[in-house]
């Protein structure tokens, strides 16, 4: 009878040693490995813009689709543009002629004795000659323009990705230097794990990564390229007076602030269609790290 309370005691205390060190264990593998769920697929997303204003008479796209670099995106109403190329090409034509007979004219009057002519109606013509010159090359200038003006009505990627929020249709005016869509590009995919700054220490450039995402079972594998080098600091902005504005209360519980570190991924499998904003878990591994 006494052994009963005895062995209940037993089972209760090692119940409880167990649950205790296993809490340990975890708050100590949680705490000490370099990991974290704070993961996030990135990528670079180009701003696309014409360098021409414009109505859109054309797509050649559709949403999300996969571009390559110099395929046509969009067409901008060309006619305008081809009028000024016309006008400039008769600017080039008609300096061209000036440009000749001030060239000849300049020629005589050079080969004129000085009774016939002063020195100065010969300097003037030679001034006149250099001025031609310069405004036929100007005219050059500006028909290079507006060639150039005539080829850029036809926007193109300028990388291979995928065309993301399309928000242009055939018919809307489109302003030079104005984006008007986004091309992610499908070569610039990484990753960014935002770990906690007290694991920042068991991190090195070069340590090999696995990368978990929430919709794939395969992992990627990558390896820590850069660490970034300063965040906001959210309590001390800056005040009225260019002053910092310290926050004057404390709170008592500090959490780790969290440090992006960029990772380098190593290859993309080609049935895994991967996305900017993705959310993932980063798991640092290698004997430099201490896994």
């Amino acid at each position: 009878m006494k052994l009963k309370p005895l062995f209940s005691i037993a089972v209760t205390v090692t119940v409880f040693s167990a649950a205790v060190i296993t809490s340990f264990a975890l708050w100590k593998r949680y705490m000490n490995s370099p990991w974290t769920r704070d993961g996030r697929v990135r990528a670079n997303v180009i701003n696309v813009a014409a360098d021409v204003s414009g109505t859109v008479v054309s797509m050649a796209v559709h949403d999300n689709q996969l571009v390559h670099k110099g395929d046509l995106l969009f067409t901008i109403d060309r006619q305008r543009y081809q009028f000024a190329l016309d006008q400039a090409n008769a600017r080039v034509a008609a300096s061209k002629a000036t440009r000749e007979m001030r060239r000849q004219e300049a020629e005589r009057r050079s080969q004129l004795g000085g009774d016939v002519i002063s020195n100065e109606t010969r300097e003037n013509s030679i001034s006149q000659a250099d001025a031609a010159e310069a405004l036929y090359k100007e005219a050059l200038a500006a028909c290079d323009v507006a060639k150039l003006n005539l080829r850029r009505t036809e926007v193109r990627a300028p990388v291979d990705g995928y065309i993301t929020n399309l928000a242009v249709h055939a018919g809307d005016y489109v302003t030079a230097g104005v984006a008007k869509l986004a091309v992610v590009d499908r070569n610039s995919f990484w990753v960014y794990g935002y770990f906690e700054e007290n694991k920042l220490s068991l991190l090195h450039l070069g340590d090999p990564v696995e990368i978990r995402l929430m919709s794939f079972r395969t992992p990627l594998n990558g390896h820590i390229e850069s660490m970034s080098r300063g965040i906001t600091d959210r309590d001390n902005p800056t005040g009225r007076e260019l002053l910092a504005d310290v926050n004057p209360v404390f709170n008592w519980v500090r959490l780790a602030q969290r440090v992006p570190v960029r990772v380098r991924l190593d290859r993309i499998p080609e049935n895994m269609p991967l996305a900017a904003g993705m959310t993932c878990t980063v798991v640092v591994k290698g004997k430099r790290s201490g896994t």
